[in-house]
């Protein structure tokens, strides 16, 4: 029989002390560079730290509402649409004395700028992460990209053992997304005689009707992870019908063999293969719709042609929210 199986992860309670913040309320506040190191911001012990006064821009996402006249008086709306976001983050940098500062200044700075740096995929920015995380271990994170601000006071006595500045962020996906990963595992039973002991039949080529919780705010994008054996995958949103399938017999890669994964992306669209090839042109053109799962319960079902005990697919998101 297939099994189901959706890890718990319990979150590390972070070592940054939470401070209150504006808009969030307690929370401990660390950014997190292109480069992956860790500056913890609310940490007042330290040698840079969040001024709480005068930081905005962790509530609700900003948006466009386009509306049309009705005849009747009033107005109709149209479309909405979600548009970047803006934090404006106000910093203290201090030191010991003069050089102990400018090497702080120096380093804050810079980890903040080099998000302005392309990225290893091609991109021509890097962003960072901020992160927000809560007394009771949960956390939440959303990129961001240096916009401006990195200037001192220059007001006299600063910039001589501390200063400060107002720093703009931009995030260009404005929604909050949560630290850890929802998951579901779905994997093909050992396979059983159609005669023994009576008529039936193995779900190894169906894995079964499955519902997928989705405990944010507005809709996510999965990343979907299939193990051989395997030669077509079809995904299915049963509410709505879209589906999509990927049929590896049509790449050169040919049907997957046992322990072999091929990992598919739905925003942006992208197909790779363990071994690192590009195997889009598999999906089901033009009728595939990789579709996104929204707030709530999902019922999708997952179908493998040519799989044997240890077909498996996986299904791996991080819930997003309005607010932090």
């Amino acid at each position: 029989m297939p099994l189901i199986t959706a890890p718990v992860v319990t979150p590390e309670v972070p070592d940054v002390p939470p401070i209150e913040i504006p808009e969030i309320g307690y929370a401990a506040i660390t950014y997190i560079d292109p480069a992956g190191t860790r500056w913890p911001m609310t940490d007042l012990a330290a040698d840079w730290y969040t001024l709480a006064e005068g930081v905005s821009g962790l509530g609700a996402a900003p948006y466009t509402v386009t509306t049309d006249l009705h005849p009747r008086g009033g107005s109709r709306v149209r479309h909405v649409q979600p548009q970047a976001r803006t934090i404006v983050w106000p910093l203290l940098v201090k030191g010991s004395d003069h050089m102990a500062f400018t090497r702080n200044w120096r380093a804050v700075g810079q980890a903040f700028t080099r998000t302005l740096r392309p990225g290893p995929d091609g991109r021509p920015v890097s962003p960072g992460v901020l992160e927000v995380a809560r007394p009771d271990g949960t956390a939440r994170r959303i990129r961001v990209v240096y916009y401006e601000g990195w200037d001192g006071r220059g007001q006299t006595a600063t910039g001589i053992t501390w200063d400060s500045a107002v720093l703009t962020l931009l995030c260009e996906d404005p929604y909050w997304e949560d630290v850890q990963a929802q998951t579901v595992h779905r994997e093909s039973g050992t396979q059983v005689d159609y005669l023994v002991p009576y008529p039936s039949v193995s779900s190894s080529q169906v894995l079964g009707a499955t519902t997928v919780t989705n405990p944010g705010d507005v809709d996510v994008w999965p990343v979907w992870t299939v193990t051989g054996p395997a030669s077509a995958i079809t995904f299915t949103r049963d509410d709505t019908e879209e589906s999509f399938t990927l049929d590896m017999t049509a790449t050169a890669h040919g049907p997957l063999l046992e322990g072999e994964t091929v990992t598919i992306s739905t925003d942006p669209p992208r197909v790779r293969a363990s071994s690192g090839e590009n195997l889009v042109s598999g999906l089901n053109w033009p009728e595939a719709v990789l579709w996104s799962i929204p707030p709530g319960q999902t019922p999708v079902t997952f179908a493998l042609a040519g799989a044997e005990t240890g077909s498996a697919v996986d299904l791996a998101f991080h819930p997003r929210y309005e607010t932090a």
